[in-house]
């Protein structure tokens, strides 16, 4: 299984082309907080509209991968990186139970400037970034 708990601890990093990260892993994604520097005086965008046709994202899964496009932005190590916000997946592992708290995660997306590859950060809470 390709689980997003053993593959943050293991140090894996994914991919970022664009508008689209490619995670080395499968989960089973509840909502995503996209924010630019995430204090008290800016608020995240929230979205939880992951089905088939949003105009926010757009999912797909490959044998080893879960790949995120983000449709509303052009250039996410552009708008992200260097410290300037944050992407944070809530997410269980792939066939966890959802209806239990402590499947529950947050993953941070983190976004090197100038390069094509992506870190995770694994959080509890998304409010102490």
């Amino acid at each position: 299984m390709n689980g997003f708990s053993e593959a943050i601890s293991n140090g894996r990093t994914g991919l970022v082309l664009g508008n689209s990260v490619f995670l080395p892993f499968h989960l089973e994604l509840l909502s995503i907080w996209i924010g630019k520097d995430m204090s008290l005086l800016a608020s995240p965008e929230f979205i939880v509209d992951l089905c088939e046709g949003s105009a926010d994202v757009s999912l797909r899964e490959g044998a080893s991968y879960t790949n995120i496009v983000f449709r509303r932005y052009h250039d996410l190590v552009h708008e992200f990186g260097s410290g300037k916000g944050h992407v944070v997946l809530h997410a269980t592992e792939k066939g966890a139970d959802v209806f239990i708290p402590q499947n529950r995660h947050y993953i941070r997306i983190g976004f090197v400037k100038h390069h094509k590859e992506i870190t995770f950060e694994h959080f509890k809470d998304p409010f102490e970034l």
